[in-house]
């Protein structure tokens, strides 16, 4: 078959996972990248949720697939939408990396119990912190990685940034300091890499395939169900980590916060094998039974 085409955005992230894909199906068939970029990349000031989010990383890259200008598409799965558009699919998700969150610091030494300023364009990971640490204020912080990095060297002012730690360690940044956030839910799919096809690709489908990691497959899907089922975009203050313990039980977290961290309701479930493939939606149909339906309501009027 001619040389699979792998659609990506232009980041240093994005090109490293894309490039992982490439050498996993270069040992099948011929693949070239193809750098494209997203509308998320070109404006970095609005806020993600004044930009209508859902896919906004993905977006230009499901109409170069539709159009045959690709073959696959990779993306970090959190930044996939639980609805994919219709003609498109999930064909693989590799092995899962970090999914905890990190904050950047420029000195290791760091009060918390001060007024602190932190940097970050999550709504999540702004409203996890306020909740634990309710008098630091927070100021928006996009880009890619790189970017962000340096805003935060150039700002005096902010104590620290929140990433993504797979995505730091995926292209071995030096940073100052980190520190690692184990009390902080991450994002629905976080450290999970995605592939994305067309649903009629059968050639392309079944080479994918040969990547696929069956537990973190389950893992995320059960993840993106409970946002789906709460209806949340990856602009939302959602959170939700399910694992799979050496018993074969599948263990789910999941919490919803209002944007200033003020009110919370959270879930921590089990489930056997024959339940996984609805553990994500009977999860998130607890949690808005234990106050998290309120919550979504105030959070919808916040950001409109």
């Amino acid at each position: 078959m001619p040389s699979i085409k792998i659609g990506t955005r232009d980041s240093q992230l994005a090109l490293w996972q894309a490039k992982l894909v490439q050498q996993k199906i270069n040992s099948i068939s011929l693949a070239d990248i193809i750098e494209i970029k997203s509308e998320g990349d070109i404006d970095l000031v609005s806020p993600l949720y004044e930009m209508g989010v859902q896919g906004i990383f993905t977006k230009t890259l499901d109409v170069a697939l539709l159009n045959n200008k690709i073959d696959v598409a990779v993306h970090s799965l959190k930044d996939v939408p639980t609805q994919l558009p219709e003609g498109l699919m999930i064909a693989a998700i590799l092995p899962r990396a970090n999914f905890k969150d990190w904050m950047v610091v420029k000195d290791e030494q760091i009060d918390f119990s001060k007024p602190l300023t932190v940097a970050t364009s999550s709504l999540r990971r702004k409203a996890q912190w306020l909740n634990r640490y309710p008098n630091h204020t927070f100021e928006s912080l996009r880009g890619n990685i790189n970017t962000r990095l340096q805003k935060l060297k150039d700002n005096e002012h902010w104590a620290g940034a929140l990433f993504a730690a797979a995505g730091v360690e995926r292209i071995a940044l030096e940073i100052p300091h980190h520190i690692e956030l184990d009390w902080m839910l991450p994002a629905p799919g976080q450290g999970a890499i995605a592939i994305v096809c067309r649903n009629n690709d059968n050639d392309v489908k079944s080479i994918c395939l040969n990547f696929n990691d069956n537990n973190t497959a389950l893992c995320v899907n059960a993840e993106r169900q409970f946002l789906r089922t709460l209806m949340g975009g990856c602009s939302m203050p959602i959170a939700a980590l399910a694992t799979i313990d050496s018993t074969g039980k599948m263990n789910i977290k999941g919490n919803v916060l209002t944007i200033d961290g003020k009110e919370k309701a959270a879930i921590e479930m089990q489930f056997s094998e024959n339940d996984f493939i609805n553990a994500g939606k009977a999860a998130a149909q607890k949690i808005l039974e234990n106050g998290g339906k309120e919550i979504l309501k105030k959070v919808k009027q916040q950001i409109k």
